[in-house]
């Protein structure tokens, strides 16, 4: 059973995860790019993928009202990836978030996906400014960030993380 629709573009359609959605966190979370650019979360079976779903999209819709969605295909609803929105624990604003599977790089989707999602953030829920972390090689996110109209604003370390990384930034309101 899909997750709630949440947003839509003309390729995309971008729902709240569900519990049934282990097998894709699974897959996704272990792509290459996701451990080399975001991370191992210790995601290896699909109680590991129900207890990430638990602790972080779910518990984020609960919270917040938003997080982490589910990008699909609009033509088939074929899981590419996810994109959204979190409020982490050493960030003041609201920080943008995107991965894909790495078959669905170079069409444009994670562009199309988070430009639909910095839209929600400024016209549904209200937000002024958003940000997003980059590893600085990331070469292929940091244009997306630029892209989307966020600048380079300083090197930033999140609690409990050692790692060095940027901190990009974009008013959401005129000034």
């Amino acid at each position: 059973m899909p997750g709630d629709l949440v947003l839509t573009t003309d390729r995309l359609v971008l729902r709240r995860f569900t519990r049934e959605d282990d097998a894709f966190i699974l897959e996704l979370l272990n792509e290459p790019g996701w451990l080399r650019w975001i991370g191992d979360r210790n995601v290896h079976s699909l109680e590991d993928a129900r207890g990430y779903l638990e602790r972080g999209p779910l518990k984020l819709y609960a919270d917040l009202g938003f997080g982490f969605y589910r990008v699909e295909l609009a033509s088939d609803g074929s899981p590419i990836g996810m994109c959204g929105l979190i409020q982490r624990a050493g960030l003041d604003d609201v920080d943008i978030g995107f991965s894909l599977l790495a078959r669905c790089h170079g069409h444009g989707y994670a562009f199309e996906a988070a430009a639909r999602v910095v839209r929600h953030a400024r016209e549904d829920l209200g937000l002024v400014r958003l940000v997003a972390i980059v590893v600085a090689a990331n070469e292929r996110s940091v244009r997306l960030l630029k892209k989307l109209g966020m600048r380079y604003e300083r090197v930033v370390r999140l609690p409990k993380d050692p790692e060095e990384l940027h901190l990009y930034g974009m008013a959401l309101v005129a000034p």
